[in-house]
């Protein structure tokens, strides 16, 4: 239910402990007190949980007033709360600062720790991690790894120049560069582009191929072989979710360790043993606001 759509102005409630509050817009409907539409709309928070919340001022309206349990509903308001997870699983690794100036912020992300809160994930993302880390409120990441996946990320950090930053991606001025362990390909000759047509999977937050005019594409190199896998080189030219664990795995070569290609598994409990060995090694651009070319290279290694 919270809003998906970007704020810029300054929220009526604080950060806290590195979460920032989210807001939603109160939708058309007949709800008899504040508290009754928040437990109908967010089931998996009690109504005594949400009264709770509510009483020690963790709900407001947009001028900052504490919403009481028995406020009225008004269709059209715009209300700040405060996501909370009852429980949230330890992720046992560790993010780096790579590089901060007064613009942006450059980590490098751990296996397993999701970019931004999602779920049954929250403070153990990277992102609230840089926040308690920095005590910045307005940092956003400007694109985005996927959990499994460790490497370079770039942050936001001042309001003022993030259209430009973000335009370097809009534009694909950006080079990335990532490495995978994986079987080898006897016969191909290196490097070589694979293309193909990526749409949304059958299973939830898959893709797949099919046939069609090629909208994804890959530079794919050899770095060196390690004992009966290869460790592989990747340029990515464009950025489909899944993209790279999806072109190696339609290659026949999936990435090791991968629980979504070939066949997505069974949901379970993250192996921390077993990390997906995808690393977005390096990271390029020219810096929109100097013209110098910025590179970033993670410390981590597959």
């Amino acid at each position: 239910m919270s809003s998906t759509v970007k704020f810029h102005g300054k929220a009526p409630l604080p950060m806290r402990d590195g979460v920032t509050p989210s807001f939603l817009w109160l939708p058309e409907g007949q709800w008899p007190d504040m508290l009754t539409f928040m437990a109908s709309n967010y089931p998996a928070v009690t109504a005594a949980q949400w009264r709770e919340r509510m009483e020690r001022g963790d709900v407001v309206d947009g001028q900052g007033a504490p919403l009481m349990p028995d406020a009225r509903y008004k269709q059209g308001m715009r209300i700040w709360y405060y996501r909370e997870l009852e429980h949230e699983t330890p992720i046992p690794f560790h993010e780096e600062i790579l590089y901060q100036d007064e613009h942006i912020v450059v980590a490098d992300k751990p296996h397993f720790l999701p970019t931004i809160p999602t779920g049954r994930f929250l403070k153990e993302t990277l992102l609230v991690r840089l926040r308690q880390k920095l005590g910045i409120e307005e940092l956003v990441p400007i694109h985005r790894l996927d959990r499994e996946t460790a490497g370079v990320v770039i942050f936001s950090s001042n309001l003022d120049s993030r259209g430009a930053y973000q335009s370097l991606f809009q534009k694909r001025l950006v080079q990335k560069e990532y490495e995978a362990l994986a079987g080898p390909l006897p016969g191909r000759e290196f490097p070589f582009v694979y293309r193909s047509r990526m749409v949304e999977g059958d299973k939830f937050f898959t893709m797949k191929e099919e046939p069609g005019e090629p909208n994804s594409e890959t530079m794919i190199d050899v770095i060196a072989q390690r004992g009966e896998h290869v460790l592989y080189r990747l340029w990515p030219h464009t950025g489909r979710q899944h993209q790279l664990r999806v072109h190696l795995s339609s290659l026949g070569i999936p990435i090791v360790n991968d629980v979504f290609y070939p066949v997505a598994l069974p949901c379970k409990q993250d192996d921390v043993s077993s990390p997906l060995k995808l690393l977005a090694r390096a990271i390029g651009f020219p810096d929109p606001l100097t013209g110098e070319w910025r590179y970033f290279e993670s410390r981590q290694q597959l």
